[in-house]
């Protein structure tokens, strides 16, 4: 397998044009008509998939999250109306059936010809075989380095991309200006160190006569966004580094950085009690209904609080840092499926290329929330100076993207560390040394599979 550095957003590694800024998602006001032709796109009839007299459907699969299911049903009716020969059949799964099913149909040579997948799931998803390369005719090495960011590389095995995003998102701290003003603070001065994270979050805590949380200073949900928070962003504020250039080593335990960000998380909730897990459901919807003055999210729920809070009276501010700064960067990907070929694969090409145009990267920042992957488009000011997209934007200076190789085992593994601690009164040390050594196993066996191909 190829092996490549896990990317860190700098000077060094975006390049001068792309550094000041990136991506994310958010809620930008926008028209709400049909998609425009997507410059460069063929006109109907044009395309070599349209342009023959075989009709073509391809299967279309993504997860079930509500903005990105509407926004999609109404591109498919637009590519269709560009390419009247070609029908695109979109399915929904859960989330916690989606990878069940494919790993099930997929290999039987049914289910989906292109699909939606999280970036994490692409080591697994490659080396079982569910994918082909994307075809280097539309998406050349070439093309994808200078069109996206660099953090495209991270879907790139033995020098072949497997899947291209269409908008990407970052780590930010979300948090609602009105309990701020309640609590005599300040809305223009969000906590910008971990300290005080801590101090602002005490302060924004209310509890009844029984102890119980009112209001959280901050939303606790480990099994959300505060894994890939610990991973991406407090380790390397810390000091220390995620896992190594080649991929195989995970080095939190390779400085006292891991620990210290280990802790901090764990604290938040067991020792200054500004959040606990599962209040009011979950994170986003504590925060949601006012309940949880602070997050750590993704700018993936902008488009949500849009929706679903509009009147909600919130900001954003960029992750709270400690010696360093950093955030983390995550994407969803297009790929097609393995058995795809012939006319249904130039036509699934087309509908990739559809998926990553400028007007179809800018409406998915305005419906889902997410910013463009790709450079020209992202760095517009009217995405780079917007109030909340800014925020996450400058942030992809100093943002990193874990590499997974078994995603959920990983979050898993985390999430029953967290709670060794916190509800099993396990030592820091003890529960923290568990978590390194089962995650340095899953990479081991991970690679010796590699290796023996």
């Amino acid at each position: 397998m190829h092996k490549h550095k896990v990317l860190r957003f700098n000077r060094r590694t975006a390049g001068a044009a792309a550094l000041s800024i990136a991506l994310l998602l958010a809620g930008c006001g926008g028209s709400e008509g049909s998609a425009p032709a997507a410059s460069g796109q063929p006109k109907a009839g044009e395309s070599a998939a349209a342009a023959g007299e075989e009709k073509i459907t391809l299967e279309y699969w993504q997860y079930q999250y509500p903005a990105k299911v509407e926004l999609i049903t109404k591109l498919i009716a637009d590519f269709e109306k560009l390419h009247p020969n070609i029908t695109v059949k979109q399915t929904n799964f859960p989330y916690d059936q989606y990878n069940e099913k494919v790993a099930t149909l997929v290999p039987a040579g049914k289910g989906p010809d292109i699909i939606n997948l999280y970036y994490g799931w692409l080591p697994k998803y490659v080396s079982s075989g569910y994918l082909q390369p994307l075809p280097e005719p539309v998406f050349s090495e070439e093309s994808v380095k200078k069109e996206f960011f660099p953090f495209v590389e991270t879907a790139k095995f033995n020098g072949k991309y497997y899947a291209i995003p269409t908008a990407v998102r970052t780590l930010a701290l979300f948090y609602n200006k009105d309990l701020f003003k309640k609590a005599g603070l300040d809305p223009s001065k969000p906590p910008a160190t971990w300290t005080e994270l801590v101090e602002t979050g005490k302060k924004l805590t209310e509890k009844d006569a029984k102890g119980q949380f009112v209001i959280e200073g901050i939303a606790w949900q480990p099994g959300a966004q505060l894994h890939h928070w610990y991973r991406d962003a407090l380790v390397y504020q810390a000091g220390g580094k995620d896992i190594s250039d080649d991929r195989r080593r995970i080095l939190w335990a390779e400085s006292p950085a891991g620990l210290v960000a280990f802790k901090y998380l764990i604290d938040l909730s067991l020792v200054h009690k500004i959040g606990t897990k599962d209040f009011y459901t979950d994170d986003i919807t504590a925060f949601k209904t006012g309940h949880a003055a602070m997050n750590i999210d993704g700018s993936f729920q902008l488009g949500g609080l849009k929706k679903d809070a509009p009147n909600l009276n919130y900001a954003i501010a960029p992750l709270p840092s400690y010696k360093e700064k950093a955030t983390q960067v995550s994407f969803w990907a297009n790929g097609i499926t393995k058995n795809v070929q012939g006319k249904k694969l130039e036509a699934a090409a087309e509908f990739l290329k559809f998926l990553t145009s400028r007007e179809v990267q800018e409406q998915w920042v305005e419906k889902v929330g997410e910013l463009p992957a790709k450079k020209e488009v992202a760095l517009q000011d009217k995405y780079t100076k917007d109030e909340k997209l800014g925020p996450f934007i400058g942030q992809l200076d100093y943002a990193n993207a874990h590499f997974f190789v078994d995603e959920k085992l990983e979050k898993d593994y985390f999430t029953e560390a967290v709670d060794e601690v916190v509800l099993n009164a396990v030592p820091y040390e003890k529960a923290y040394e568990e978590l390194v050594k089962k995650t340095q196993k899953l990479y081991d066996d991970y690679w010796a599979k590699q290796d023996k191909k």
